[in-house]
Formats: structure tokens, C-alpha cells, sequence
């Protein structure tokens, strides 16, 4: 059994959290352990007989999980266990998040500010403008760092992500089957876009796993987890939008809901959320980046007053960082061609000034006022 055919059965197995699922990686030693080790050994293991003791269920899922390596590995498919680095951060905090997560896309949620956005499936006219708006409003206000989280379905989520693609930001699309199709058929277009653009399809399902209803309730702890706020734009009162709501909230994540007219069954939900204060109004992206202390860009007008305010060198250096955000002060002192000793004393003065702040690894970002 390979590592990676390992941590694929290891995801396939029931009744497994994260919390469990620590546990069990503790006592087992690593992913193989638990499918190499006999029966009676597994009892002792676990101090007590059960279905992951059985040495039948583990040879079936090993069996199945090597079926699934098959195509993950001729497909680019990523297979992300949640004792590896990869795996998505935010669910961590999340005791009911999957031990295992396939996904098509590499986006590097954990260096992204991310935002879920989820509605109806029956979508107006207001929704989905509202949408696109919001979506353009975050890119113009605090930059293309921001994924957009949804779930691919009809309505809102779609249009959620044709707007993220438009803007140029990041979308991640949670789908509640596996990743050998995209439902509904219409959006494999769509999906197939995401990926292109820098996005990423997850799914915690291998593709021997018949899609049920249930498959969509579960695919919503994955859209409220990855989120720093998850915005609700049109929902009535039952629905998934309502439940990835609610689990956004238990799960300390900040809410918002769009409101709507009284009395329009696509606004019940959202107003509902409101009227007993679980979710905050939401108007633009201003509302959004408050809450969650997101600084916004500098305006030209206001980058250009700061560029007057410094000396030509000090504009050289402000204007060399923000086109290579990643540069050290070697990297500058070459670029720019100035003596060590003559930027190190400029950028001690721009920090001194609030004009720029130092960063891990001998880097520095300006600050925009």
C-alpha cells in the first residue's frame, strides 16, 4: 500500500472526525498502520472490537482506496489529509471536517482572505446583481488576495463564482459529488474555468460514492469552514444557504445577509438571520472588510499624494515594492542600484514615517493611507 492509497482509505473510513481521526493516526503510527496491522493486533490498539478492527471492512476499504489512487493520479487530482500541510487550515478548527479532501485547482487558500457567498437556488433579478456587485466591490476595494467560496449550484452560488472569474479572483467551488463530474451538467463550464483561472473544485467524496441528498447538507460545514465571512444574498427560511448559515455562525465565522423586501419568500431567510441579529446587514464590501479589520487599497489620488510627500529615492523604493511585494533589501539594493548602507537608512526612516512596515524574512510592505 503506497502513502497516498493510505490516506485515501484512511478518508474512507466511518465515523471518523478530526478528532478521531487524530487519535487513531497517534496510536496506529501513520495512515498504512491502520490497514497493515492484523485484527486481534487493532483490538488491542483500540482497546475494544469494532467495525475499524475488522480486518474485512479495512481489506474492502484498502481495496477501494486502491481504485481510487488509480484516478487521482491520472486525473491531476490533489488528495489532501488533514495531517498534511496542504490541507486546508481553517478546517482544523472544524471537529466535523473530513479526514481526507479531493481537489482539482491548486489555490493557496491559507495565504488567501477568503468569502463565502450562498443563496437560493430560485435567484432574482436583485440577487444576482447584488452579487456581481459585491464581488466587484471586494476585488476594487482590497485587492484580488480574496477567494470566493460557494457550492456550484444554481441561482446564487453560480453566479457568485462568474462573478469571481470576471473580477479576477480566485474561486473555490465545494461540490457535493466526486470530482469524475460536475453537477448540475450546465456548469462544467463554469467548472472548468475555475480551474483554469487559478481556482480549485473540492470534494470530500471518491468517486465510488453514490451522490444522496445528504451529500449536499454535509458539502455546507466545508463552505462555512473555509470562509473568514460567508454572505448570505437570497435565501427562505429552510434551505442550504439557511444551513451553511447557521453552521457559519456556530463556527465563529462572521455572517452576513442581504436584505431584502418583506414578504418575498427569497428575502424570509435572509431577514430572519437579521431580525435575530445572527448575521449583519450587508451593503458592499465596506461592510465586510470593517468587520473583519481588512485594510483597503490606496486610491490613485491617494498613492499619488503619497508619492509627493517622498524624495525621489524613497518613491523609487515605494514604487519598486509594490510592483515586487516579494523583495528583500538585497534584491532592492541590486534593482535599484543604491549602497546597502543608503537603503537600509532610507527604509529605517520610511518606517519611522508609517510609510512602510517590515516583514518576516528580511522584507517590506508599504502601507497604504
Amino acid at each position: 500500500m503506497t502513502p497516498l492509497c493510505a490516506k485515501i482509505a484512511f478518508g474512507m473510513l466511518g465515523g471518523i472526525n478530526l478528532s478521531t481521526g487524530r487519535e487513531l493516526l497517534r496510536r496506529a503510527g501513520s495512515a498504512e498502520g491502520v490497514f497493515e496491522r492484523g485484527e486481534d493486533e487493532m483490538v488491542s490498539l483500540l482497546g475494544r472490537r469494532g467495525t475499524i478492527a475488522s480486518a474485512d471492512y479495512r481489506r474492502d476499504i484498502a481495496a477501494r482506496a486502491a481504485r481510487e489512487e488509480v484516478f487521482v493520479r491520472s486525473s491531476g487530482v490533489r488528495a489532501l489529509f488533514f495531517a498534511d500541510d496542504c490541507y486546508p487550515q481553517r478546517l482544523l478548527d472544524c471537529d466535523d471536517a473530513p479526514a481526507l479532501l479531493y481537489a482539482l485547482g491548486d489555490t493557496p487558500l491559507d495565504k488567501l482572505r477568503t468569502v463565502a457567498i450562498v443563496g437560493t437556488r430560485h435567484s432574482t433579478a436583485y440577487g444576482l446583481d447584488f452579487t456581481a456587485r459585491l464581488v466587484g466591490d471586494l476585488a476594487a476595494t482590497y485587492g484580488r488576495d480574496i477567494a470566493i467560496i460557494s457550492g456550484l449550484a444554481y441561482g446564487i452560488d453560480v453566479a457568485a463564482h462568474r462573478a469571481a472569474l470576471r473580477e479576477g479572483l480566485p474561486t473555490v467551488a465545494v461540490m457535493a459529488n466526486a470530482l469524475n463530474t460536475v453537477y448540475p451538467a450546465e456548469h462544467r463550464e463554469v467548472a472548468a474555468r475555475i480551474v483554469r483561472s487559478g481556482g480549485m473544485l473540492l470534494s470530500e467524496y471518491p468517486t465510488s460514492a453514490r451522490t444522496h441528498r445528504g451529500f449536499f447538507l454535509a458539502r455546507n460545514r466545508i463552505v462555512a469552514a473555509l470562509a473568514d465571512a460567508v454572505v448570505v444574498v437570497e435565501s427562505d427560511q429552510r434551505g442550504g444557504a439557511m444551513a451553511t448559515a447557521r453552521i457559519a455562525s456556530a463556527y465563529g465565522r462572521e455572517l452576513f445577509a442581504v436584505p431584502g423586501r418583506v414578504g418575498d419568500a427569497r428575502s424570509r431567510g435572509c431577514l430572519e438571520l437579521l431580525a435575530t441579529r445572527l448575521a449583519s446587514v450587508v451593503r458592499d464590501a465596506g461592510d465586510i472588510g470593517d468587520a473583519l479589520g481588512w485594510k483597503p487599497l490606496a486610491r490613485e489620488g491617494e498613492q499619488q499624494e503619497l508619492m509627493l510627500e517622498l524624495s525621489s529615492e524613497q518613491a523609487r523604493i515605494v514604487e519598486h515594492l509594490r510592483n515586487h511585494p516579494d523583495a528583500t533589501v538585497n534584491d532592492m539594493c541590486v534593482a535599484l542600484a543604491l549602497p546597502f548602507a543608503s537603503l537600509s537608512s532610507a527604509l529605517f526612516e520610511m518606517e519611522m514615517a508609517d510609510i512602510l512596515m517590515t516583514l518576516p524574512g528580511g522584507r517590506y510592505a508599504v502601507l497604504d493611507r
